[in-house]
C-alpha cells in the first residue's frame, strides 16, 4: 500500500486529490498541525509508517519529511496566490532577507504609497488594463508593506490577517440590508447616505467633518468638505468668501462635488489634455523647423493643435 503525505497550505483545507486515500488509509496529523481540527488521531499513535496519510503543514516537519525521503507520494494544497505573495514578503522583511525592505518604516513608505496610487489612477484614466493590472499590484505591496512593519509593532502589533477581519466586519456591519434583516436599499445613491450614517454612528463622530482626509490634494479635499457640509444642509454663502484665488478655488471645488461632478478628476482631466497639447505644438513646431523654446506667444499659437 503507498504511503502517501498530504500537506495543507492553510488552516484546514484539504486537496481534492487526497480525498481517495483519506477513505482507504489510516489518517493522522503531524505535529504541526492540530489533530482535533481533522478529527484524526496523532502520528505519534500510529503502528507504522507504512500505509497511513499524514496531515501536515509542510513536508519539512519531521515525520512528514521521513516519509518524503523514504518515498512517499505527496499531494499539496496550492497556496493562495494572496497567501503566496504575504509569505514571500514576510521572507524579504525576515533576517536574511532584503536589507533595503528591513529598515523601512511607515513613515519612511509614505512616498511610495502616494506614488503607487497615482500611477494607478493614471492607468484607470488611460484604459490601460496591462497597467491596471500591475499597478493594482504595486498598491497591494504597499499594503502587505504596511500590515508587516505593523505585526512587528511593540506595543500594539497586528498583521495582514487582522486588516482583513477587520474589512471584512466593516463590509458586513455596513450592509445591513444584505449580510442582515436591515431595510431595504432602493439605489446606489440611497447606499451611500446610509453607508454614511453607519459610519458616523459607528465610529461616534462628533462633527460632520471628522474622518475627511485633510492630506488629499486641495481640489479633492475642498471637494469632499463641499459634499459633507452639502448633505448637513450648510448653504452656500458660509463657503470661504473673498476675490482671493485659493476662497475662488474652493468655493468651485466645493460646489461643483454637491452637484455630483468629481472636481479633482475634472481639473487632472484637462490638466492632462493640456500637456499633450504642448507636446502636440513642440511635435509641430520641429516638424517646421523650428526648435520650441525659441517660440513666442504667436508662435505657440500658431501650432497649437486647438488652433
Amino acid at each position: 500500500m503507498t504511503t502517501s503525505v498530504v500537506v495543507v497550505a492553510r488552516g484546514a483545507t484539504l486537496p481534492a486529490a487526497a480525498l481517495p486515500f483519506l477513505r482507504s488509509q489510516a489518517v493522522y496529523a503531524a505535529s504541526d498541525v492540530d489533530p482535533a481540527a481533522f478529527g484524526v488521531p496523532s502520528v505519534a499513535e500510529a503502528p507504522g509508517a507504512r500505509g497511513i496519510v499524514l496531515i501536515t503543514a509542510s513536508r519539512a516537519e519531521p515525520a512528514a519529511a521521513a516519509l518524503v525521503a523514504a518515498g512517499a507520494e505527496v499531494i499539496e494544497t496550492p497556496v493562495p496566490p494572496l497567501a503566496e505573495a504575504v509569505e514571500v514578503f514576510d521572507r524579504l522583511r525576515s533576517p536574511g532577507g532584503c536589507p533595503w525592505d528591513a529598515v523601512q518604516t511607515h513613515e519612511s513608505l509614505v512616498q511610495y504609497l502616494v506614488e503607487e496610487t497615482y500611477e494607478l489612477l493614471d492607468a484607470i484614466e488611460e484604459g490601460d488594463r496591462t497597467a491596471l493590472r500591475e499597478e493594482l499590484g504595486d498598491v497591494l505591496l504597499q499594503v502587505l508593506f504596511h500590515a508587516r512593519v505593523a505585526a512587528e509593532h511593540g506595543d500594539d502589533p497586528f498583521d495582514i490577517d487582522d486588516v482583513a477581519r477587520g474589512l471584512v466586519d466593516k463590509l458586513v456591519g455596513r450592509h445591513p440590508h444584505i449580510f442582515g434583516d436591515g431595510p431595504k436599499v432602493e439605489s446606489a445613491e440611497h447606499q451611500q447616505v446610509k453607508w454614511e450614517e453607519l459610519k458616523q454612528a459607528e465610529k461616534r463622530r462628533e462633527s460632520i467633518v471628522d474622518g475627511v482626509a485633510l492630506g488629499q490634494p486641495a481640489t479633492a479635499l475642498a471637494g469632499k468638505l463641499g459634499q459633507r457640509t452639502g448633505r448637513a444642509g450648510i448653504p452656500l454663502d458660509l463657503f470661504p468668501q473673498g476675490g482671493d484665488t485659493a476662497a475662488q478655488l474652493f468655493r468651485v471645488a466645493a460646489t461643483a462635488r454637491r452637484a455630483g461632478i468629481d472636481p479633482e478628476g475634472e481639473l487632472r482631466a484637462l490638466a492632462k489634455q493640456f500637456a499633450k497639447d504642448v507636446r502636440a505644438a513642440e511635435q509641430a513646431a520641429r516638424a517646421a523647423g523650428l526648435e520650441p523654446a525659441t517660440l513666442e506667444a504667436d508662435g505657440w499659437r500658431k501650432f497649437w493643435p486647438s488652433a
